[in-house]
């Protein structure tokens, strides 16, 4: 992510611009980052993942939010929009808009080449100081490759990892399992649409 403006600006602040904004922004420490819009690929994995949860969980207690619900990390101030969301808790939510959720019990990452670095690294240290989070999944969009974090009860993390599509990828949090291969569902590697060229533009 990239500053966006060097004003100091608070969380009241912020939060105030977001809610008129047209393009989202996370924020830190009194600063704005731009969030830049997703290519194909991840769109389809993050529709694929939200489309496999909501099936598994709108007759049970958890809730699946989508890439619109901002986050806030309470204990490091980061305020954020996850790809897809799961509170399996009552959700608890920052004010009276429900717009801001405090509370997530699984955040699922579909990876970019621009932000791959800070959703492995530097997001997820902001993202393990929830106490609420119980499991965390970064997905690759150019290959088959999905890295699990689950809680362990000493507050550790244990770290699996598949690249097979016929695997499942079980959830225990929220009492879900996707196969690898519908996450993935028509996702292709090998080659992307060409655009349009001027001529073959009606």
């Amino acid at each position: 992510m990239s500053s966006q403006t060097q004003s100091r600006l608070t969380p009241e602040e912020y939060l105030a611009l977001e809610r008129r904004a047209e393009t989202r922004s996370e924020y830190l420490n009194g600063e704005l980052f731009a969030m830049s819009g997703a290519s194909r690929r991840p769109n389809l994995i993050t529709v694929n993942i939200t489309a496999g949860l909501h099936a598994q969980l709108r007759q049970r207690p958890c809730e699946v939010y989508t890439s619109d619900m901002r986050l806030k990390v309470s204990p490091t101030g980061l305020y954020t929009y996850p790809d897809v969301v799961v509170v399996c808790e009552t959700p608890q939510f920052e004010d009276a808009e429900l717009d801001t959720l405090l509370n997530p019990t699984l955040i699922v990452a579909v990876l970019s080449r621009s932000t791959e670095d800070y959703d492995r690294g530097g997001k997820f240290e902001h993202y393990r100081r929830l106490d609420s989070l119980q499991e965390y999944l970064l997905v690759a969009q150019d290959r088959c490759h999905i890295v699990h974090y689950t809680r362990e009860p000493a507050q550790t993390w244990r770290l699996s990892e598949t690249t097979r599509f016929d695997d499942r990828l079980r959830l225990p949090s929220a009492g879900a399992e996707l196969l690898v291969a519908d996450m993935y569902a028509k996702v292709r590697f090998d080659a992307e649409p060409k655009p349009l060229s001027q001529k073959d533009t009606p």
